[in-house]
């Protein structure tokens, strides 16, 4: 249990702090609540970076570790995502269910790929793709536009911005992350053609 992995641990125990608080906000209007929830979300999300800088720098890097940290990452847009689903008005703005379904949708393909792949190939290469963190990027300024009621304040129109973009690069990232399960299956000796 190293110092990288108990942080990745504390992450994952702020998810549900985000989640109760936010719903304590949309019941009460108590904006003691949207702070706290802002500040657990904000929080989450520095530590990402803290525990990966611990793990490369102090040479903290596990099997444990590449398991929790993407986890962790997982859990919170996808809370965050699922929770702001829901009409909240006039409370907080609201995540579209077209995008909540894109990105459930597109971790569960990649989580059946994985399986498939690892039980035909026996062992899975995932090359990270530019499309996929700007995916996440794009999520989290999503939440968080919400969460700080700037479609509210500012504009509407930023937050569908946002949103749109958001759709756009996850379904890219999973049709490039399908692509690349393909390629693995159709590399493997058991599914080329016998010669005879």
């Amino acid at each position: 249990m190293t110092t990288a992995n108990k942080i990745t641990i504390l992450r994952i125990l702020l998810i549900p702090v985000f989640v109760v608080e936010t719903i304590y906000y949309v019941e009460t209007g108590n904006e003691v609540h949207r702070l706290v929830a802002i500040l657990s979300f904000a929080v989450t999300a520095i530590l990402d970076g803290v525990d990966g800088y611990i793990a490369r720098h102090y040479h903290q890097i596990s099997e444990l570790g590449k398991i929790l940290d993407p986890l962790a990452d997982k859990l919170l847009l996808v809370s965050a995502v699922v929770v702001l689903s829901f009409d909240h008005a006039p409370r907080l703005g609201q995540i579209p269910l077209w995008l909540t379904g894109t990105i459930i949708g597109r971790d569960l393909v990649i989580l059946i790929g994985f399986f498939v792949v690892r039980l035909t190939v026996g062992n899975v290469t995932v090359h990270p793709r530019v499309t996929g963190k700007i995916a996440t990027v794009f999520q989290m300024v999503a939440v968080v536009w919400i969460l700080l009621r700037w479609d509210f304040l500012v504009s509407a129109r930023c937050l569908e911005l946002w949103v749109l973009g958001a759709g756009l690069f996850t379904a890219a990232s999973g049709f490039l992350y399908v692509w690349d399960g393909m390629k693995q299956l159709g590399t493997h000796p058991s599914s080329l053609p016998s010669a005879k």
